[in-house]
């Protein structure tokens, strides 16, 4: 055989040899690429790229699972599969309540026709990557003063103060103005904060972020919210006057009920007292008219038997007995 058929068959049969090893170990379709890991409080993604027309016109599904990185050593790991033959180029990782401070290796890959690729791995670490969301901010005006009400950013399966413990509230105010005003930053653990010393009859603006030391990403920032302070002199006055006003009701009704408590009581709760026409009216003037029960007479029955003793026997006596003496002598 010349060296021409020879190559032939030889390439014919590495193509062989290609298609259906190639197809038993994945090696046919191609993995996903760009995995990436979006984390915003506890809530966790993994998402990845996939090559247009990679799969042809067939269907691809893709399968995501996770592990800690010290269970990696067991053999075999034990991986947790999270999406299932899934069509879309994300798996939501938030339901399993990954372990905010643990390591775990993530995995995916695609599958066409029933071929599979290859997995394609990222190395996961939530307190390294996450992201804290912005908080909630009102303001409420007193006088030259704002308050600054701060609520914490909804976390799925926990509390931002489970999670993160010595958080801190970043606060930025400032002057609104034409003229540019120069920012001035507070940091508290406290929710509740309270801006003193602003001009009266004045817009100023909050902004408020969460930071924590341990992550090394910055926090959302919260909406900007702006409000107008009040004149120096009337809010004081009025909250005076306020105060004064009701204290002074307090002590006064605390003190009519301890001097008239006894007309009080007597006025809501009165003695019931009846006239004396009504009296005598009710009460009976002859107590004997009223019948009185007599207890009941218990009769025997008595039957009568008539005496037949002669008249002799009624002179003598109950009972003679004949002289037996005289007929004896």
């Amino acid at each position: 055989m010349s060296a021409a058929p020879r190559h032939r068959v030889a390439l014919l049969y590495g193509l062989l040899l290609l298609f259906f090893c190639g197809g038993a170990d994945g090696s046919e379709v191609p993995p996903p690429q760009n995995v990436t890991t979006k984390t915003l409080n506890t809530n966790y993604t993994l998402s990845w790229d996939w090559a247009p027309g990679a799969a042809g016109t067939h269907a691809v599904t893709f399968t995501t699972q996770y592990v800690l990185n010290h269970q990696l050593n067991r053999k075999p790991p034990n991986w947790i599969t999270a999406c299932n033959q899934t069509s879309h180029r994300s798996c939501d990782l938030t339901r399993f309540k990954l372990f905010f401070w643990g390591n775990f290796m993530l995995r995916v890959r695609a599958t066409v026709d029933g071929r599979h690729s290859e997995w394609a791995q990222k190395e996961f670490c939530p307190k390294e990557e996450a992201f804290i969301g912005p908080p909630d901010v009102t303001l409420h005006v007193t006088g030259t003063s704002l308050e600054v009400s701060i609520k914490d950013p909804v976390f799925k399966y926990s509390e931002l103060r489970e999670v993160y413990t010595v958080a801190t509230y970043n606060i930025t105010y400032w002057k609104s103005s034409p003229k540019e005003e120069v920012k001035k930053i507070l940091e508290t653990r406290q929710d509740r904060v309270v801006l003193n010393n602003l001009d009266p009859m004045s817009e100023y603006c909050v902004q408020v972020q969460i930071i924590y030391e341990m992550n090394p990403r910055p926090g959302e920032y919260s909406d900007v919210v702006c409000e107008h302070t009040g004149d120096v002199d009337a809010a004081p006055w009025v909250a005076a006057v306020v105060a004064f006003v009701v204290m002074a009701t307090v002590v006064a009704l605390v003190v009519t009920l301890v001097v008239y408590w006894t007309r009080i009581s007597k006025f809501l709760c009165p003695e019931v007292v009846l006239p004396p026409h009504f009296k005598e009216s009710l009460l009976p003037a002859n107590p004997s008219i009223y019948p009185v029960s007599l207890p009941s007479e218990h009769c025997d029955q008595v039957s009568i038997i008539a005496d037949h003793r002669t008249e002799e026997e009624e002179e003598g006596g109950c009972s003679t007995q004949p002289d037996t003496s005289q007929e004896g002598g």
